[in-house]
């Protein structure tokens, strides 16, 4: 399983982000593309739950995320 970065950008300020597991890059895109013009809900690693409207999201982007275990660097 990998995991991805997908971000959605409102304007050049304003941006939510989330994290998912798929197997692939083209999994993570066809769940993305599914979700257009919906509103859809998560909850980020803090534990905050977003509803978003993906209707009012001007971009998206999506990459596959190498997490760094920065408790490991010294």
């Amino acid at each position: 399983m990998k995991e991805f970065k997908v971000t959605y950008f409102f304007d050049e300020e304003h941006y939510i982000r989330r994290f998912i597991h798929m197997e692939s890059q083209e999994d993570a895109q066809e769940l993305i593309q599914s979700e257009r013009d919906q509103y859809i809900s998560f909850t980020d690693s803090r534990g905050i739950y977003h509803e978003l409207d993906t209707r009012n999201v001007r971009v998206i982007q999506l990459s596959e995320y190498h997490r760094v275990d920065k408790s490991k660097k010294k």
